[in-house]
């Protein structure tokens, strides 16, 4: 497990951060490029042409990437923008947003605390049918109350986060807000998961999994 949170696929590509040093998978940690004007821009989803500059998905360190890391990775003068940790943050709360959505209208996220309850009990008795016979991520509101989402748990082997708030969950179920939600498992599920890893690193929230009771 590095510390963006992604575990390491099979071949998966490694890239180092030019903070750390520490070499992990990709897909844990944020790439950036320079742009034409030599600003340092994130490319969230790692589609920008140009050498792509790796950063662990921390704040903390992100911050310090601002304090010439970017400009010797480069081995070039480079504009860093204020408020990049920020932009960041942003991007990868809207990525998540956005994955969450297309999850749901793939039938593959539910929302509210009695279907994500039920779904979470008959996946943990084996009960649970078709793409629906094991959850992959419990996601729970930042700014939701801690009594209603300790009634819930996670399953043995999903994930667990809580790095979005209630109107970021709501919005990517279409509804004004939303506190409890789950996503079967599945390739989009995992890309939540590579996705919010990230985010909550940028957070700073709890990064522990909650285990089932």
């Amino acid at each position: 497990m590095t510390r963006g949170g992604a575990k390491m696929r099979p071949e998966e590509p490694e890239r180092r951060c030019l903070v750390t040093g520490e070499t992990g998978p990709k897909s844990g940690l944020v790439r950036f490029v320079v742009g034409p004007d030599n600003a340092v821009v994130p490319d969230i989803v790692g589609k920008l042409p140009g050498r792509g500059l790796y950063v662990t998905a921390s704040r903390p360190i992100l911050e310090q990437a601002r304090k010439g890391q970017f400009a010797r990775a480069a081995k070039a003068p480079v504009n860093v923008p204020e408020g990049l940790a920020e932009e960041v943050e942003r991007q990868l709360a809207h990525r998540v947003v956005d994955l969450v959505s297309l999850a749901r209208k793939a039938g593959l996220a539910i929302a509210g605390f009695e279907k994500v309850k039920e779904a979470l009990a008959l996946s943990g008795e084996g009960l649970g049918k078709g793409r629906w016979a094991r959850i992959r991520v419990l996601l729970q509101a930042s700014d939701g109350s801690e009594r209603g989402k300790a009634k819930l748990w996670t399953p043995e082997g999903a994930r667990y986060f809580s790095c979005l708030t209630g109107d970021e969950l709501g919005h990517a179920f279409g509804r004004p807000n939303v506190i409890h939600a789950a996503l079967a498992s599945g390739a989009l599920a995992d890309r939540v998961v590579e996705e919010a890893a990230k985010l909550r690193g940028l957070r700073e929230v709890d990064s522990g999994d909650r285990a089932a009771p």
